[in-house]
């Protein structure tokens, strides 16, 4: 900054620089990544039942397991969660630690999809074995 803004200006540089880190949406990603972690820890406990529940059944008894709505609903809820916390902290490690900038929008491209498909499967598979099919 030249002089004469300088004295056109009564703001400092700490002013000037305040919210603008690296990724511009630390907070955001910090706070998503907590919620859906206290997410996870509600969930665990109920989740870790139902695959105790699963063991040693075949499909027509994980079908009448996961045929009830709300244990479908908890499985789905799960996978949401983990899924949606997975993509988070994947997409924090690669942007701190890719410094090439092509191969980090195509990591966390990838990281995006990876996690979409995942997730996808997952709910599909919920879906099928709560329906019977």
């Amino acid at each position: 900054m030249s002089a004469q803004e300088s004295q056109k200006t009564i703001r400092t540089a700490l002013k000037r620089v305040r919210g603008l880190g690296a990724a511009h949406h630390g907070t955001s990603d910090f706070i998503r990544q907590r919620v859906t972690a206290i997410a996870l820890v509600l969930l665990i406990v109920p989740v870790i039942v139902v695959i105790m529940s699963l063991l040693g059944r075949n499909q027509a008894g994980a079908a009448a397991i996961l045929g009830s709505p709300l244990i479908a609903i908890i499985m789905i809820l799960f996978i949401i969660a983990s899924v949606w916390h997975m993509k988070i902290g994947m997409q924090v490690v690669l942007e701190d630690y890719v410094s090439d900038e092509k191969l980090k929008l195509v990591a966390v491209i990838a990281n995006t999809f990876f996690c979409a498909a995942v997730g996808i499967a997952s709910i599909y598979a919920i879906f099928k074995l709560s329906s019977g099919v």
